[in-house]
C-alpha cells in the first residue's frame, strides 16, 4: 500500500495525530486483558482502525456492560483495518512473571497483524519490537485505538473463562472469570488450585504448597 493510500487508514485523535505528524501510517494499539486474574491465560490484542469506517463508543473495556462490550468487538472485527489476538498461559505466566507474560501477549498479537504497522501505541507498557511506540498510562480510556484492543482482548478472554468453567464448574469462573472474588477464594480453599491457576499469585501458591505438605504427610 503506498503512502497516499495507507493515509485513509489513520485515525485522527490525540495520540494517532501525533504520530501522523512523524510521518507514520499504520498506527496500531494494543492491550491486555486478565492482569490480575488468578486463573488461566493473560490475552492481549492489536488493532488498526479505520479513518473511514469509525465505531461509536469505543472505551476501556472495564467500564462497559457485557452486551455492550460484545457488540463493540463485533463491530472492530467487522471494521478494522487489521486485528490480531494472542494469549500466554497461565504455566508461562509462572515462569516469566505477569509484566513480561503481558508484553509477551502484545507482542505475539502484534505480530500476527497484516499489514504490519509502523507505530504502537500501548496501554502503560512498551512492547519488545523494533517499531517506534508510546505507552500511555491509562491508554484505553484515552485513545480509541488502545481501547479497540482492550475491548477484543477482554471479550476473547471470557470466552476462554467460560470455556474453562466446563471444565471446572465448581470455581464458578464464568461469572469472576478467574479474579479474587469471595466465591473464587472459597472454592480455591475447598478444592483448591487447578492446573490452569497461576501458581506464582497469591493466595494460590499458599494453598499450592499447603497441598503438598498434606501429600508429604500422608
Amino acid at each position: 500500500m503506498g503512502a497516499k493510500g495507507a493515509k485513509r487508514w489513520i485515525i485522527r485523535s490525540t495520540y494517532e495525530r501525533a504520530a501522523q505528524k512523524q510521518g507514520y501510517l499504520l498506527i496500531a494499539g494494543t492491550d491486555e486483558a486478565g492482569r490480575g486474574s488468578l486463573f488461566g491465560p493473560v490475552f492481549a490484542a492489536a488493532v488498526i482502525l479505520k479513518a473511514d469506517t469509525p465505531i461509536r463508543g469505543l472505551r476501556d473495556s472495564k467500564q462497559l456492560p457485557c452486551e455492550r462490550r460484545e457488540l463493540l468487538a463485533a463491530r472492530i472485527r467487522e471494521r478494522a483495518h487489521a486485528w490480531a489476538v494472542a494469549a500466554v498461559e497461565a504455566g508461562e505466566i509462572d515462569r516469566i512473571n505477569i509484566y513480561q507474560a503481558s508484553r509477551l501477549a502484545m507482542r505475539r498479537a502484534i505480530e500476527k497483524l497484516n499489514p504490519a504497522p509502523d507505530y504502537l501505541l500501548v496501554d502503560a507498557l512498551t512492547v519488545d519490537l523494533p517499531l517506534p511506540q508510546q505507552g500511555i498510562i491509562h491508554g484505553d480510556a484515552l485513545c480509541p485505538t488502545i481501547a479497540a484492543a482492550s475491548i477484543l482482548a477482554k471479550v476473547d478472554r471470557d470466552a476462554c473463562m467460560r470455556e474453562w468453567d466446563a471444565v471446572y464448574p465448581q470455581y464458578g469462573l464464568c461469572r469472576h472469570k478467574g479474579y479474587s472474588t469471595p466465591e473464587h477464594l472459597e472454592a480455591l480453599d475447598r478444592y483448591g488450585p487447578t492446573p490452569q491457576h497461576r501458581m506464582s499469585y497469591e493466595p494460590v501458591r499458599q494453598l499450592s504448597l499447603f497441598s503438598l505438605q498434606e501429600d508429604a504427610c500422608r
